[in-house]
């Protein structure tokens, strides 16, 4: 004769369990040694679709300040957008939005 499994005791979640929406997300090119500023102006238009002033002021900015935000959203679209980054070569990474 088969024996039932014993029932699971489940912790249930105390305090507020309403979920909230998706804060934003940012996503941060960072200054490396490696990549060109040309080539990253070129992947700053190939992926986001940049004019090419928006995609140089971007760059510029990684150049000069050491980083640059050049996407927002959800967090699932800008861990893609890290993803595809990282594809390129570039250092990127994400952060809630503040």
């Amino acid at each position: 004769m088969p024996v039932a499994p014993a029932p699971v005791e489940v912790d249930r979640p105390v305090g507020d369990t309403e979920l909230s929406e998706d804060s934003p997300w940012v996503v941060i090119v960072w200054n490396d040694p490696i990549n060109l500023m040309s080539y990253v102006t070129h992947v700053l238009q190939k992926l986001f679709g940049y004019s090419r002033d928006k995609a140089e002021m971007l760059m510029l900015d990684v150049h000069q300040k050491g980083k640059a935000v050049v996407s927002n959203g959800g967090r699932e679209k800008c861990e893609l957008d890290v993803f595809r980054l990282h594809e390129h070569g570039l250092w990127a990474t994400m952060q809630h939005d503040k």
